[in-house]
Protein backbone atom coordinates (compact mmCIF):
# COMPACT_ATOMS: atom_id res chain seq x y z
CA UNK A 1 0.00 0.00 0.00
CA UNK A 2 1.25 3.18 -1.02
CA UNK A 3 0.65 6.42 1.22
CA UNK A 4 0.77 10.10 0.86
CA UNK A 5 0.65 11.63 4.48
CA UNK A 6 -0.22 15.18 4.72
CA UNK A 7 -0.78 17.88 7.76
CA UNK A 8 -4.78 17.91 7.14
CA UNK A 9 -5.11 14.88 5.59
CA UNK A 10 -3.80 11.26 4.58
CA UNK A 11 -3.83 9.01 0.82
CA UNK A 12 -3.53 5.68 0.87
CA UNK A 13 -3.93 3.65 -1.82
CA UNK A 14 -3.78 -0.17 -3.05
CA UNK A 15 -5.97 -3.50 -2.46
CA UNK A 16 -5.93 -3.06 1.08
CA UNK A 17 -7.72 0.19 1.67
CA UNK A 18 -10.92 -1.32 2.59
CA UNK A 19 -9.05 -3.27 5.99
CA UNK A 20 -7.31 -0.17 6.10
CA UNK A 21 -11.24 1.71 6.59
CA UNK A 22 -12.28 -0.33 9.18
CA UNK A 23 -8.85 0.29 11.54
CA UNK A 24 -10.10 3.54 11.05
CA UNK A 25 -13.72 3.34 11.84
CA UNK A 26 -12.89 1.65 14.85
CA UNK A 27 -10.25 3.89 15.91
CA UNK A 28 -11.98 6.77 15.76
CA UNK A 29 -14.97 5.65 17.32
CA UNK A 30 -17.79 8.03 14.90
CA UNK A 31 -21.28 8.29 16.74
CA UNK A 32 -23.02 7.55 13.11
CA UNK A 33 -21.47 6.09 10.19
CA UNK A 34 -23.27 7.42 7.04
CA UNK A 35 -22.59 6.26 3.04
CA UNK A 36 -23.00 8.94 0.13
CA UNK A 37 -23.51 6.91 -3.09
CA UNK A 38 -24.80 7.42 -5.75
CA UNK A 39 -27.77 5.10 -8.07
CA UNK A 40 -24.72 3.61 -10.31
CA UNK A 41 -22.13 3.08 -6.99
CA UNK A 42 -24.69 1.79 -5.00
CA UNK A 43 -24.94 -0.69 -7.90
CA UNK A 44 -21.94 -1.73 -8.69
CA UNK A 45 -19.31 -0.40 -5.41
CA UNK A 46 -21.73 -0.79 -2.54
CA UNK A 47 -21.57 -4.70 -2.81
CA UNK A 48 -17.53 -4.41 -2.01
CA UNK A 49 -18.01 -2.05 0.40
CA UNK A 50 -20.94 -2.96 2.51
CA UNK A 51 -19.11 -6.26 4.13
CA UNK A 52 -16.05 -4.03 5.79
CA UNK A 53 -19.07 -1.59 7.38
CA UNK A 54 -21.29 -2.45 10.34
CA UNK A 55 -23.97 -0.37 11.71
CA UNK A 56 -24.67 2.53 8.87
CA UNK A 57 -27.04 4.52 7.20
CA UNK A 58 -27.01 4.48 3.60
CA UNK A 59 -27.79 7.58 1.22
CA UNK A 60 -28.16 7.45 -2.53
CA UNK A 61 -28.55 10.08 -5.22
CA UNK A 62 -29.31 9.59 -8.77
CA UNK A 63 -26.00 9.67 -10.74
CA UNK A 64 -24.83 12.34 -12.94
CA UNK A 65 -23.31 15.62 -12.69
CA UNK A 66 -26.93 17.78 -12.92
CA UNK A 67 -27.54 16.61 -9.49
CA UNK A 68 -24.83 18.40 -7.49
CA UNK A 69 -27.18 20.90 -6.60
CA UNK A 70 -29.06 22.56 -3.39
CA UNK A 71 -31.72 20.07 -3.70
CA UNK A 72 -29.62 17.10 -2.94
CA UNK A 73 -27.78 19.05 -0.43
CA UNK A 74 -30.95 19.89 1.51
CA UNK A 75 -31.75 15.28 1.00
CA UNK A 76 -28.27 14.84 2.30
CA UNK A 77 -28.35 17.45 5.28
CA UNK A 78 -31.73 15.84 6.49
CA UNK A 79 -31.03 12.21 6.08
CA UNK A 80 -28.27 14.09 8.97
CA UNK A 81 -31.12 15.35 11.16
CA UNK A 82 -33.37 12.63 10.48
CA UNK A 83 -31.20 9.90 12.02
CA UNK A 84 -29.85 12.61 14.84
CA UNK A 85 -26.13 12.65 13.20
CA UNK A 86 -23.71 14.83 16.06
CA UNK A 87 -20.47 16.16 15.29
CA UNK A 88 -18.43 12.73 15.81
CA UNK A 89 -20.92 11.15 13.06
CA UNK A 90 -18.76 10.54 9.93
CA UNK A 91 -19.62 10.70 5.78
CA UNK A 92 -18.02 8.31 3.58
CA UNK A 93 -18.36 9.52 0.28
CA UNK A 94 -18.49 6.35 -2.07
CA UNK A 95 -18.29 7.43 -5.69
CA UNK A 96 -16.88 9.95 -8.24
CA UNK A 97 -16.80 13.69 -8.43
CA UNK A 98 -19.82 14.80 -8.02
CA UNK A 99 -19.70 12.26 -4.93
CA UNK A 100 -17.39 13.90 -3.55
CA UNK A 101 -17.69 17.46 -4.09
CA UNK A 102 -21.06 16.93 -2.90
CA UNK A 103 -20.92 14.89 -0.15
CA UNK A 104 -17.51 16.73 1.12
CA UNK A 105 -19.93 20.02 0.91
CA UNK A 106 -22.73 18.66 2.65
CA UNK A 107 -19.96 17.12 5.97
CA UNK A 108 -18.13 20.14 6.20
CA UNK A 109 -21.29 22.37 6.32
CA UNK A 110 -23.34 20.54 8.93
CA UNK A 111 -23.08 21.49 12.74
CA UNK A 112 -20.02 23.38 11.36
CA UNK A 113 -18.24 20.27 10.22
CA UNK A 114 -18.37 16.21 10.49
CA UNK A 115 -15.37 14.38 9.31
CA UNK A 116 -15.53 12.68 6.30
CA UNK A 117 -13.70 10.35 3.90
CA UNK A 118 -13.18 10.21 0.53
CA UNK A 119 -13.43 6.73 -1.61
CA UNK A 120 -13.55 7.16 -4.86
CA UNK A 121 -14.44 4.90 -7.53
CA UNK A 122 -14.24 6.66 -10.90
CA UNK A 123 -10.55 7.17 -12.50
CA UNK A 124 -11.47 11.38 -12.15
CA UNK A 125 -12.12 11.13 -8.15
CA UNK A 126 -8.72 9.22 -7.32
CA UNK A 127 -6.40 11.43 -9.32
CA UNK A 128 -8.59 14.45 -9.17
CA UNK A 129 -11.88 15.20 -7.89
CA UNK A 130 -11.41 13.56 -3.94
CA UNK A 131 -8.04 15.04 -3.06
CA UNK A 132 -7.42 18.90 -2.44
CA UNK A 133 -10.15 20.04 -0.46
CA UNK A 134 -12.74 22.00 -2.96
CA UNK A 135 -15.91 21.52 -2.21
CA UNK A 136 -19.23 22.37 -3.86
CA UNK A 137 -22.12 22.79 -5.94
CA UNK A 138 -23.51 23.96 -8.95
CA UNK A 139 -25.88 27.12 -8.99
CA UNK A 140 -28.27 28.13 -11.50
CA UNK A 141 -25.97 26.01 -14.06
CA UNK A 142 -22.79 27.90 -13.05
CA UNK A 143 -20.00 24.86 -12.36
CA UNK A 144 -18.77 24.81 -8.46
CA UNK A 145 -20.10 27.81 -7.67
CA UNK A 146 -21.00 27.61 -4.01
CA UNK A 147 -17.83 26.02 -2.02
CA UNK A 148 -15.68 25.74 0.51
CA UNK A 149 -12.04 24.26 0.98
CA UNK A 150 -12.26 21.45 3.82
CA UNK A 151 -10.18 18.46 3.50
CA UNK A 152 -11.66 15.12 4.06
CA UNK A 153 -9.37 12.96 6.76
CA UNK A 154 -9.06 10.23 4.57
CA UNK A 155 -8.70 9.14 0.72
CA UNK A 156 -8.55 5.66 0.43
CA UNK A 157 -8.10 4.79 -3.04
CA UNK A 158 -8.32 0.75 -4.74
CA UNK A 159 -7.78 0.51 -8.33
CA UNK A 160 -9.60 -2.33 -8.51
CA UNK A 161 -12.90 -0.05 -8.11
CA UNK A 162 -11.88 0.57 -11.85
CA UNK A 163 -13.54 -2.61 -12.67
CA UNK A 164 -16.49 -1.13 -12.46
CA UNK A 165 -16.29 1.35 -15.09
CA UNK A 166 -17.21 1.76 -18.63
CA UNK A 167 -14.01 2.85 -21.01
CA UNK A 168 -16.11 6.06 -21.24
CA UNK A 169 -15.87 6.56 -17.57
CA UNK A 170 -11.94 5.61 -17.76
CA UNK A 171 -11.32 8.16 -20.05
CA UNK A 172 -13.31 10.75 -18.58
CA UNK A 173 -10.22 10.46 -15.33
CA UNK A 174 -7.55 9.89 -18.50
CA UNK A 175 -8.17 13.83 -19.15
CA UNK A 176 -7.13 14.93 -15.69
CA UNK A 177 -4.49 12.54 -15.47
CA UNK A 178 -2.66 13.97 -18.65
CA UNK A 179 -3.57 17.99 -17.07
CA UNK A 180 -1.42 17.08 -14.36
CA UNK A 181 1.03 15.58 -17.25
CA UNK A 182 1.49 18.73 -19.18
CA UNK A 183 1.57 21.49 -16.20
CA UNK A 184 4.27 19.56 -13.91
CA UNK A 185 5.52 16.62 -15.51
CA UNK A 186 7.47 15.98 -19.52
CA UNK A 187 7.97 12.18 -18.76
CA UNK A 188 4.61 11.71 -17.82
CA UNK A 189 3.24 13.22 -20.58
CA UNK A 190 5.83 11.22 -22.95
CA UNK A 191 4.96 8.08 -21.25
CA UNK A 192 0.43 8.24 -21.49
CA UNK A 193 1.32 9.77 -25.74
CA UNK A 194 3.06 6.28 -26.52
CA UNK A 195 0.03 4.32 -25.21
CA UNK A 196 -2.75 4.06 -27.30
CA UNK A 197 -4.61 2.10 -24.46
CA UNK A 198 -3.94 1.91 -20.68
CA UNK A 199 -5.41 -0.89 -18.76
CA UNK A 200 -6.14 0.77 -15.24
CA UNK A 201 -6.91 -2.02 -13.27
CA UNK A 202 -3.16 -2.15 -13.17
CA UNK A 203 -1.91 1.86 -13.14
CA UNK A 204 -1.12 2.05 -9.56
CA UNK A 205 2.46 3.44 -10.65
CA UNK A 206 0.35 6.32 -13.04
CA UNK A 207 -1.97 6.78 -10.49
CA UNK A 208 -0.03 7.38 -7.71
CA UNK A 209 2.37 9.75 -10.43
CA UNK A 210 -0.65 12.01 -10.99
CA UNK A 211 -1.51 11.63 -7.19
CA UNK A 212 1.97 13.28 -5.73
CA UNK A 213 1.72 15.89 -8.51
CA UNK A 214 -1.39 17.14 -7.42
CA UNK A 215 -0.98 16.72 -3.62
CA UNK A 216 2.13 18.63 -3.63
CA UNK A 217 0.75 21.95 -5.42
CA UNK A 218 -1.87 21.69 -3.05
CA UNK A 219 0.63 21.14 -0.55
CA UNK A 220 2.02 24.76 -1.09
CA UNK A 221 -0.92 26.68 -1.52
CA UNK A 222 -4.04 24.98 -0.01
CA UNK A 223 -6.62 28.21 -0.98
CA UNK A 224 -5.85 28.11 -4.27
CA UNK A 225 -4.16 31.71 -4.19
CA UNK A 226 -0.81 31.50 -5.81
CA UNK A 227 0.79 27.52 -8.09
CA UNK A 228 -2.76 25.78 -7.23
CA UNK A 229 -4.11 27.87 -10.06
CA UNK A 230 -2.09 26.07 -11.98
CA UNK A 231 -4.07 23.25 -11.84
CA UNK A 232 -6.97 24.75 -13.36
CA UNK A 233 -5.50 24.70 -16.81
CA UNK A 234 -7.95 23.84 -19.60
CA UNK A 235 -10.74 24.52 -17.13
CA UNK A 236 -11.73 27.73 -17.87
CA UNK A 237 -12.97 27.16 -21.17
CA UNK A 238 -13.32 23.29 -20.40
CA UNK A 239 -16.01 24.31 -17.59
CA UNK A 240 -17.83 26.98 -19.32
CA UNK A 241 -18.24 24.08 -22.33
CA UNK A 242 -19.25 21.74 -19.86
CA UNK A 243 -21.96 24.26 -18.42
CA UNK A 244 -22.73 24.85 -21.90
CA UNK A 245 -23.58 21.01 -23.16
CA UNK A 246 -25.40 20.68 -19.46
CA UNK A 247 -28.11 22.57 -20.98
CA UNK A 248 -28.15 22.17 -24.52
CA UNK A 249 -27.49 18.47 -25.20
CA UNK A 250 -29.55 15.51 -24.54
CA UNK A 251 -26.20 13.62 -23.90
CA UNK A 252 -24.01 16.28 -22.21
CA UNK A 253 -20.32 16.32 -22.23
CA UNK A 254 -19.20 14.50 -19.38
CA UNK A 255 -16.24 16.72 -17.18
CA UNK A 256 -13.35 14.86 -19.16
CA UNK A 257 -14.55 15.08 -22.07
CA UNK A 258 -14.76 18.66 -21.65
CA UNK A 259 -11.75 19.54 -20.34
CA UNK A 260 -9.94 17.69 -22.83
CA UNK A 261 -11.63 20.10 -25.48
CA UNK A 262 -10.40 22.88 -23.06
CA UNK A 263 -7.01 21.58 -23.02
CA UNK A 264 -7.16 21.96 -26.92
CA UNK A 265 -7.97 25.40 -26.80
CA UNK A 266 -6.28 26.99 -23.90
CA UNK A 267 -2.96 25.35 -25.69
CA UNK A 268 -3.37 27.09 -28.66
CA UNK A 269 -3.75 30.26 -26.46
CA UNK A 270 -0.59 29.27 -24.95
CA UNK A 271 1.11 28.40 -28.34
CA UNK A 272 -0.03 32.51 -29.08
CA UNK A 273 0.89 34.32 -25.76
CA UNK A 274 3.68 32.65 -24.16
CA UNK A 275 5.07 30.74 -26.92
CA UNK A 276 4.43 27.23 -26.26
CA UNK A 277 5.96 25.96 -29.63
CA UNK A 278 3.82 24.66 -32.65
CA UNK A 279 5.48 21.08 -32.08
CA UNK A 280 3.87 20.92 -28.55
CA UNK A 281 0.40 22.23 -29.36
CA UNK A 282 0.09 19.75 -31.75
CA UNK A 283 0.96 16.97 -29.49
CA UNK A 284 -1.35 17.82 -26.86
CA UNK A 285 -3.91 18.37 -29.61
CA UNK A 286 -3.70 15.04 -31.42
CA UNK A 287 -3.20 13.27 -27.72
CA UNK A 288 -6.68 14.62 -26.49
CA UNK A 289 -8.36 14.53 -30.96
CA UNK A 290 -7.36 10.87 -30.84
CA UNK A 291 -8.78 9.16 -27.44
CA UNK A 292 -11.74 11.43 -27.14
CA UNK A 293 -14.79 11.83 -28.62
CA UNK A 294 -14.92 15.07 -30.86
CA UNK A 295 -17.71 17.66 -30.66
CA UNK A 296 -20.03 17.83 -33.28
CA UNK A 297 -21.81 21.01 -32.13
CA UNK A 298 -19.83 24.00 -33.14
CA UNK A 299 -19.83 27.02 -30.67
CA UNK A 300 -18.08 30.40 -30.01
CA UNK A 301 -17.66 32.67 -27.77
CA UNK A 302 -21.35 34.21 -27.59
CA UNK A 303 -22.37 30.86 -26.42
CA UNK A 304 -19.97 30.28 -23.29
CA UNK A 305 -19.48 34.35 -22.47
CA UNK A 306 -21.93 34.17 -19.57
CA UNK A 307 -20.07 31.06 -17.86
CA UNK A 308 -16.55 32.57 -18.81
CA UNK A 309 -17.52 35.06 -17.43
CA UNK A 310 -19.18 33.88 -14.06
CA UNK A 311 -15.97 31.56 -13.71
CA UNK A 312 -14.79 31.65 -10.14
CA UNK A 313 -11.44 32.25 -10.97
CA UNK A 314 -11.66 35.40 -12.31
CA UNK A 315 -10.48 38.80 -10.62
CA UNK A 316 -10.77 42.36 -11.53
CA UNK A 317 -13.39 41.34 -13.94
CA UNK A 318 -10.81 39.73 -16.27
CA UNK A 319 -11.01 36.06 -17.20
CA UNK A 320 -8.56 34.36 -15.78
CA UNK A 321 -6.00 31.67 -17.63
CA UNK A 322 -3.73 29.10 -16.33
CA UNK A 323 -1.46 28.69 -19.26
CA UNK A 324 1.81 26.72 -20.34
CA UNK A 325 5.17 27.88 -21.81
CA UNK A 326 6.20 24.11 -22.36
CA UNK A 327 5.09 20.71 -21.10
CA UNK A 328 5.92 20.66 -17.63
CA UNK A 329 6.39 24.49 -17.45
CA UNK A 330 3.23 26.73 -16.48
CA UNK A 331 2.02 30.00 -15.79
CA UNK A 332 -0.58 31.18 -13.76
CA UNK A 333 -3.11 34.71 -13.95
CA UNK A 334 -2.84 35.39 -17.54
CA UNK A 335 -5.67 37.45 -19.23
CA UNK A 336 -6.48 36.90 -22.30
CA UNK A 337 -8.73 39.00 -25.08
CA UNK A 338 -12.24 37.77 -26.14
CA UNK A 339 -10.78 37.52 -29.66
CA UNK A 340 -8.04 35.17 -28.92
CA UNK A 341 -10.73 33.06 -27.11
CA UNK A 342 -12.84 32.68 -30.36
CA UNK A 343 -9.83 31.87 -32.23
CA UNK A 344 -8.95 29.08 -29.73
CA UNK A 345 -12.32 27.46 -30.49
CA UNK A 346 -12.47 28.17 -34.07
CA UNK A 347 -8.81 26.04 -33.77
CA UNK A 348 -10.73 23.58 -32.11
CA UNK A 349 -13.60 23.72 -34.59
CA UNK A 350 -11.54 23.05 -37.76
CA UNK A 351 -9.35 19.98 -36.27
CA UNK A 352 -12.22 18.30 -35.08
CA UNK A 353 -14.05 18.45 -38.26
Amino acid sequence: MKEIIQKDFEIYLGAEILEKLSEILINKEYSKIFILMDTHTHKYCWPILSPYLVNYVTIVIPAGEANKTLKYAEFIWEKFQDNFADRNAVLLNLGGGVISDLGGFCAATYKRGIDFINIPTSLLAMVDASIGGKLGLDFKSIKNSIGLFQHPKYILINPLFLKTLPEEEIRNGLAEVCKHAIIDDLSLFEKLAKKAELNWENAGNLIFQSLKIKAAIVKKDPEEKGIRKALNFGHTIGHAIESYSLINDKKPLKHGEAIAIGMICEAYMSHQLLGLSGKELNEISHYFLSRFPKYKREINFADLEDFLKNDKKNAAGQINFSLIKKIGKVKIDINCEDALIEKSLEFYTKLSA
